[in-house]
């Protein structure tokens, strides 16, 4: 499995607070060992993003991606609850 980060994800993440921005490299740590770990609450999301999945950063944040049929896994969208799921 191959992670890429779109570069809006990218532009995001460096706007983030550190804390949340170190949440996310521990939670990428946990994601390239098992990407359905139980910290991560990885799930399906429906709606606009309905064929992308989410995991949990921290209480509010989270990263938003899509799995490519080769198994790649591209990371699109990251934020908090509120400015993602309006």
């Amino acid at each position: 499995m191959q992670i890429i980060f779109h570069k809006n994800f990218v532009k995001k993440l460096s706007k983030l607070p550190l804390k949340a921005q170190n949440a996310f490299y521990k939670k990428l740590e946990v994601f390239y060992s098992d990407k359905f770990n139980v910290l991560l609450n990885n799930h399906p999301l429906s709606g606009e993003y309905d064929d992308k999945r989410s995991i949990n950063i921290t209480g509010d944040y989270r990263a938003i991606f899509e799995e490519r049929e080769n198994g790649d896994v591209i990371f699109i969208l990251i934020g908090t609850h509120s400015e993602l799921y309006k």
